[in-house]
């Protein structure tokens, strides 16, 4: 039976995408290259093969795609969005900016496009034209709360600024949501903290951290089930023999937020054998996907080998779109991967684990004081919570101290930002690198930075936040208190 020619094409396209979110990428990819051929002006064969080429870490294939889609179709909206996302990748900052200008002159009037443009400018350290641009979003947008929090992530507030008068007025207004309530009282606290007033800057983060907390609530008896269930699958897991681990190796650097975690990152992957992954989330997302999520995981003792290597593969390909071709060693920022250490040592021989210690008292005042994305972190908004959240993580750390001896370093942050040189070169030498006096150097590298951190890492190591926590002490009596009598270190 002869099949028309486009139908064949069609069959074939279809064919190549199941195959795809089969995970069958290599197949999915050879049927789209062909594809490619037979029908060169098809913007959605070009799109798919931008996608599976980010899948499989293949930069280059990805950049010719995307641009083949783009010259097809220079405005769709979803070719559009899937360029940006590629020369992000790439960090190609002017092609990111061109194609965001083109978005925003599809529709002038729209927020969402311009405020994505101000975001990427704070994330490439382009900090001066962000701020440029946010206020003119919020001269036009007054009401907006949101766009005030996000500018004072990166922006030093002085005295008499404008923009602190319209921030006290929306803060007021009778008809804020709770959302509203959380990013303006956040950006006031802020501007309080910038303008010298440390004795109100508690006010407004109590109000934030209240409307934080009403729109995603914390449950801390999940939190517990699913520690206690997954470090107790872990036990007796038997190493896989003879396991490689993965290509690149990985390097993890893991503590809790607001520790130190992005400034450890940030000094190892300035290495000439490092690339920076940033908080991929890939090794827990697989070890969820592979045996159970959370606190319904699997006992790993009962794991064969091939489920193990399984593991490996399939977090290989998840890292691949992380990773730069021929560069020996990939960081992995997913400050939770501390929970499956016992998994990781068992499968991946070749990796490295880092674990960031800083005084609590710091990471209590910091985690209150900042937004973290809607959902994460949910006890962030609560002080006596925050105080469990960090004796459950040394409760962890030392579970693994005792049952995987020597397998991983812990730094602290303090000794970091004390003696940087010293520090930087205690931090490569746990990485397993030689020293390289341009670590010292990362806070030039110009890449994008997509954490809380992004204003910090882009000035050397410096001294200010250490014991921070003293300027709001009569504020912290909640943490205080449900610390007890734990030391502190």
């Amino acid at each position: 039976m002869h099949v028309p020619p486009q139908q064949s094409l069609k069959i074939t396209y279809e064919k190549a995408l199941r195959l795809a979110q089969a995970g069958q990428w290599k197949e999915a990819s050879t049927l789209l290259d062909g594809l490619a051929l037979q029908a060169p002006k098809s913007p959605e064969i070009h799109i798919q093969r931008a996608r599976l080429a980010a899948r499989m870490g293949h930069p280059d294939k990805r950049r010719t795609a995307i641009d083949a889609a783009l010259s097809l179709r220079p405005d769709d909206p979803v070719i559009l969005t899937e360029a940006i996302a590629t020369y992000t990748a790439l960090e190609d900052h002017d092609q990111v900016l061109m194609l965001l200008d083109r978005q925003i002159a599809q529709n002038p009037t729209a927020i969402k496009h311009q405020a994505e443009k101000a975001l990427y400018l704070q994330r490439t350290g382009q900090f001066a034209a962000s701020e440029k641009l946010f206020r003119k979003l919020i001269k036009k947008h007054p009401h907006d709360a949101e766009l005030y929090r996000m500018l004072a992530a990166t922006l030093k507030f002085k005295p008499g600024d404008p923009l602190i008068a319209a921030m006290r007025r929306l803060s007021k207004h009778p008809k804020l949501s709770q959302q509203g309530k959380l990013h303006i009282h956040f950006a006031l606290a802020k501007v309080m903290e910038d303008t010298g007033q440390t004795d109100k800057v508690f006010a407004h983060l109590r109000q934030a951290n209240a409307a934080q907390a009403a729109v995603w609530p914390d449950d801390p008896g999940d939190r517990a089930q699913e520690r206690q269930a997954v470090l107790k699958a872990q036990d007796k897991i038997t190493p896989i023999p003879d396991a490689k681990g993965t290509d690149p190796g990985l390097i993890f650097v893991t503590g809790l937020p607001r520790s130190g975690t992005t400034l450890a990152e940030q000094i190892i992957a300035s290495h000439s054998q490092v690339q920076a992954g940033g908080e991929m989330a890939t090794a827990l997302k697989c070890a969820y996907k592979t045996f159970g999520d959370g606190a319904a995981m699997r006992p790993l003792s009962s794991a064969t080998p091939a489920q193990l290597t399984a593991f490996v593969d399939q977090l290989s390909a998840a890292n691949s779109s992380h990773a730069t071709q021929g560069t020996p060693w990939l960081t992995d920022k997913s400050i939770m991967a501390f929970m499956i250490y016992g998994l990781l040592h068992a499968t991946l021989p070749n990796a490295r684990f880092i674990v960031v210690h800083r005084d609590p008292r710091d990471i209590a005042v910091s985690i209150y004081k900042n937004h973290f994305k809607g959902g994460t972190h949910r006890y962030a908004n609560d002080l006596a919570a925050i105080a469990d959240v960090i004796k459950a993580f040394r409760q962890v750390i030392a579970h693994w101290r005792d049952t995987l001896p020597d397998r991983f370093a812990e730094i602290h942050y303090e000794d970091l930002v004390a003696d940087p040189v010293k520090g930087s070169q205690t931090l490569i030498r746990a990485a397993g690198l030689d020293w390289e006096d341009q670590c010292l150097d990362f806070h030039k590298s110009g890449g994008t930075v997509n954490t809380l951190s992004l204003h910090q890492v882009r000035q050397p190591i410096y001294q200010s936040s250490a014991q921070a926590w003293r300027r709001y002490e009569a504020d912290l009596k909640p943490f205080f208190d449900a610390w007890g009598d734990t030391p502190w270190d």
